[in-house]
């Protein structure tokens, strides 16, 4: 898209002045759409903490060059938003929190509850000026090395079998998700709400790993143990593979670089299958 290099995070120091009209990356490590996702990892920064950061921005950049000038800015620039894995996987999957909270919170009664958090957050985005914005769904959680390994152990446990209950919660909460983002589009005058169908194109990846260059589909290849090397986080210590780009999962919960890209290129320019109602060149093209 001619960024000419990553788009430089919030908490750099030199994140300021006339830098904030390049643009600006908001995501932290272990966020989610629901401010109790990732208390285990202490200094996170959730979906309103980071909507926070923004509208900071956008004031600093409405006192360096006007309300005009920045609105203006804003409007025409692209937003990605990509929430709601690290709430089932850190907060309502996580084995050391969730016994609990799953025993008295039906799976939907979860999903219902970061659903409608999530919208109030785009609707937010929305009023602070975000037009052009991406959506993107949760992918098939239950086929990372780390779900793999904790939840398909035991008897009846396909070799190299995704955790079935994990995808069932991603695939609820993308079908609201869809309709959430249906709704914000027609009704917020001026909005070009797009969703990515993520689920859709990991799986895909997954499933017909070899055709797309791939030669490992179901493990890590930065791994510590597990049967898919999804037991602990990529570390220093940790084993690794020969050629990272051979596999689909870098570590226990990434895809690797080889995968992203393969991802980030059928959003960028994919069809209405991978991404509706228009993929994000035309979206970044579009002026109206």
């Amino acid at each position: 898209m001619g960024l000419g290099g990553f788009v430089p995070p919030y908490m750099d120091p030199n994140t300021t002045g006339d830098v904030l009209f390049g643009g600006v990356n908001y995501a932290s490590g272990g966020g989610g759409i629901l401010n109790q996702t990732g208390s285990i990892f202490g200094g996170r920064i959730n979906l309103d903490a980071q909507i926070d950061n923004y509208a900071k921005n956008r004031r600093d950049m409405m006192t360096r060059r006007g309300e005009v000038a920045a609105v203006s800015r804003l409007r025409g620039a692209l937003f990605s938003v990509t929430m709601g894995s690290n709430d089932f996987i850190n907060n309502y999957l996580a084995p050391i929190l969730s016994a609990p909270e799953r025993a008295v919170t039906p799976p939907e009664t979860f999903i219902n509850g970061m659903i409608a958090k999530y919208r109030q957050q785009l609707i937010r985005l929305y009023l602070l000026d975000a037009r052009k914005i991406v959506v993107v769904n949760v992918g098939p959680i239950g086929c990372i090395p780390y779900l793999r390994d904790i939840m398909t152990t035991g008897a009846g446990a396909g070799a190299g079998a995704c955790a079935e209950f994990p995808n069932q919660l991603a695939q609820s909460f993308n079908r609201k998700l869809r309709a959430v983002v249906t709704e914000l589009g027609a009704g917020l005058g001026g909005s070009r709400f797009v969703y990515a169908d993520v689920y859709r194109i990991v799986s895909d990846i997954i499933a017909n790993y070899k055709s797309h260059g791939f030669e490992v589909a179901d493990s890590a290849c930065c791994y510590v143990g597990g049967r898919f090397g999804g037991l602990a986080p990529c570390a220093p210590a940790s084993s690794y593979c020969a050629d990272r780009s051979k596999y689909v999962f870098w570590d226990a919960y990434h895809p690797s670089d080889a995968a992203n890209a393969l991802i980030a290129s059928r959003i960028l320019d994919g069809d209405p299958a991978d991404i509706s109602p228009v993929n994000v060149r035309h979206l970044v093209l579009d002026d109206a």
